[in-house]
């Protein structure tokens, strides 16, 4: 059996990849939509957020033989906790990433953290559009909110807690785009020329991350984007492809078999 972190898009078409070539697999996500949308495509799935001695628990009682992990690159707290239980526990793990991208324009401002975002949207003031989620809201509700000559959109899923935590920071209502992509270049465009966006927050996810048409609208129209660098995490073996994945786990599978 194979513990495999899911929660996107891509990784959830990998799940299935692996499943299609003979494994069992349990995906887990955190959110009850996410397990929807695995369930629906015949995956088994496990909802909730986990500890370290969650994953740990889990890998030992049901006989996991590796652990897949392929969250979202800006799921750092997961990916840590995924890797060291799998250390703790004695099985493989590994690591499926979108491939990243290096982007240069004098247009993108690249930062290390969302404090440093936060900062930097500070200093241009103007319509701020944040594209990073509801996780972080509060970094840059408490920098920018009551900031002069500044106006901040807050693009997010459109969930319940995503609304309750708006309304706890107090995020005004109009300024809330509640909302779930991907979405394309017109779409993002329209959206940034109704808002009169000035400058763009976003995280460097990947292609699969739709950053690209984020951008490239961006771009068209003049708008500064602020893009946040992944975590840097030492994963060891780390692939961004779906048959590289695939290939390892045969190869431990195939291995455990000879041994065995």
């Amino acid at each position: 059996m194979i513990l495999f972190l899911a929660g996107t898009s891509d990784a959830r078409a990998l799940a299935l990849t692996i499943k299609d070539s003979g494994y069992e697999v349990l995906t887990t996500v955190v959110t009850e939509n996410a397990g929807k949308e695995m369930k629906k495509t015949g995956l088994n799935v496990l909802v909730g957020r986990l500890t370290n001695e969650d994953f740990v628990k889990i890998i030992q009682e049901q006989g996991f033989k590796a652990v897949v992990d392929a969250s979202h690159p800006f799921a750092e707290e997961a990916s840590k906790n995924a890797l060291l239980s799998a250390k703790e526990a004695g099985v493989p793990y590994i690591r499926y990433e979108r491939e990243s991208k290096l982007y240069e324009h004098k247009g993108i401002t690249t930062v290390d953290t969302y404090e440093d975002a936060a900062e930097a949207a500070a200093e241009r003031r103007g319509v701020i559009m944040l594209t990073t989620g509801s996780k972080t809201l509060e970094i840059f509700t408490s920098r920018l909110l009551n900031q002069p000559d500044t106006r901040v959109i807050a693009r997010m899923l459109p969930r319940k807690d995503n609304m309750e935590k708006c309304e706890k920071l107090g995020f005004p209502q109009k300024n809330i785009v509640a909302i779930q992509g991907p979405f394309s270049k017109e779409f993002n465009s329209a959206l940034y020329k109704q808002y009169g966006v000035t400058t763009m927050i976003t995280k460097e996810s990947g292609k699969a991350g739709s950053v690209d048409e984020k951008l490239e609208a961006a771009l068209e129209l003049g708008i500064e984007t602020i893009m946040i660098k992944r975590p840097k995490i030492q994963y060891g073996n780390v692939y961004s492809d779906f048959q590289s994945v695939l290939a390892h786990i045969n190869g431990l599978f195939k291995t455990k078999t000879v041994e065995g």
